[in-house]
């Protein structure tokens, strides 16, 4: 059995940045990934056109923020694979991949063990950096689609052609829903699109990128208990694009494109598919939510005393004009294909330790548990949204590295 003071469970972003900082320390630890690359959902779960939403300028990974010339642009998913191949590299991190991790339990003695398919590995301190999106999320009543339609979820959709012929629906609208949607109707495509509560962001307002705004708002320090009334940590994101250069994704628009808006998929009998009659109430939730991200940063610039240049964002109403339907026959409506942009469960199962509250969300300040050496890099309501973004990736790992070996350098 291997002995080693500190694992990191996870390649991507979060377990990188902690080695980095641990790799500083000289501090004797492994990285465990599961795949044959680092950081690889960028390049096996992202559909070809994929590009950040965060501006390249938020990629601030410790040791090798975006140096770029393009610092308002938005990575496109190769790029992003690439730029972390490259770090694991550059810093030598030590990366054992293909490598999945099955159990973490209690080995006494104040170590705890690691369990994978080559063995165990008994260690002080464990970081569990996998994430906040593990496994693709679909309703149970996908499974009686006909078997004529083809299904996939959003992780496994390439690109258009990757679909059968016909018309394609869409479950979900936030942002992978509605950017595959747009990919698809700008491709030629009959889209009928499933849309849920998610709301609608600008891409840019008065002159900055949505991202630019809310972190200098501090909305991505907000604990949960500080977020509007009714938010939850299992929100979906409101629906944005780094496609073609970033623009604002709008409902609206779409309707006006030809898109077939339906409200929520409640279940599938046959080929029939019944929709909740809540489509116009999504449509004011997501028009809602741009209000309040106005007003925010209306409010923010007034109190400054800043006089930036006023905008008026377009204001449609083409989504209300569509009507509510309850049921429709995928097979008369031609659907061929079923994208279900439904969104992730985090999955913790693998971890036996006492740390979880009800949901299954570790409790934890900042990451780190009271369990001895057990924390948690890389999800977000660690204490806010900010440690599950590119924003908070260094300072959230330099946190949880500092939790074992003290100070750190302030490279």
């Amino acid at each position: 059995m291997d002995t080693i003071d500190t694992v990191i469970v996870g390649g991507g972003q979060a377990g990188l940045a902690t080695s980095y900082w641990l790799t500083q320390a000289r501090h004797e630890h492994i990285v465990l990934e599961r795949a044959a690359t680092p950081a690889s959902v960028w390049r096996d779960q992202r559909w070809d056109s994929f590009t950040l939403v965060t501006p390249n300028w938020a990629l601030n990974m410790p040791g090798a923020a975006y140096d770029g010339d393009d610092p308002d642009g938005y990575l496109p998913r190769s790029e992003v694979a690439a730029y972390f191949t490259r770090y694991a590299e550059r810093f030598h991190l030590p990366v054992r991949y293909d490598t999945t991790v099955t159990v973490i339990e209690p080995a006494g003695n104040h170590h705890v063990r690691v369990l994978t398919p080559a063995g165990a590995i008994e260690t002080h301190n464990v970081v569990v950096a996998t994430g906040f999106f593990q496994n693709p999320k679909t309703p149970a009543f996908a499974a009686r689609l006909p078997s004529a339609i083809v299904q996939v979820h959003s992780d496994a959709y390439r690109n258009p052609q990757s679909l059968p012929t016909g018309g394609v629906l869409v479950v979900g609208s936030a942002m992978s829903g509605c950017q595959i949607a747009e990919e698809l109707y700008l491709a030629g495509r009959q889209v009928y699109l499933s849309i849920g509560g998610s709301g609608r962001a600008p891409r840019r307002y008065r002159g900055k990128d949505t991202f630019w705004w809310l972190d200098k708002i501090g909305f991505f320090d907000l604990a949960i208990e500080q977020m509007p009334p009714g938010s939850t940590r299992f929100d979906s994101h409101p629906h944005l694009t780094g496609a073609r250069g970033g623009h604002t994704l709008n409902l609206h628009q779409f309707a006006r494109d030809g898109v077939r808006l339906l409200g929520r998929l409640e279940d599938i009998s046959g080929s029939i598919a019944h929709i909740a009659p809540d489509l116009h109430a999504n449509l004011a939730r997501a028009d809602g939510f741009e209000a309040m991200f106005v007003q925010m940063v209306d409010g923010y610039l007034q109190g400054l005393g800043l006089d930036l240049p006023e905008e008026t964002l377009p204001h449609l109403r083409d989504g209300y004009d569509q009507p509510i339907i309850e049921r429709i026959d995928l097979d008369a409506a031609g659907i061929g294909s079923v994208v279900w942009a439904t969104g992730y469960d985090f999955d913790y199962s693998f971890v036996r330790l006492p740390v979880f509250d009800s949901d299954g969300f570790p409790i934890q300040k900042q990451g780190v548990t009271r369990y001895p050496g057990l924390t948690f890099a890389g999800a977000p309501w660690m204490p806010g949204q900010r440690t599950g973004n590119f924003l908070g990736v260094s300072e959230s790992a330099r946190h949880v590295a500092a939790s074992m070996t003290g100070a750190l350098a302030t490279t």
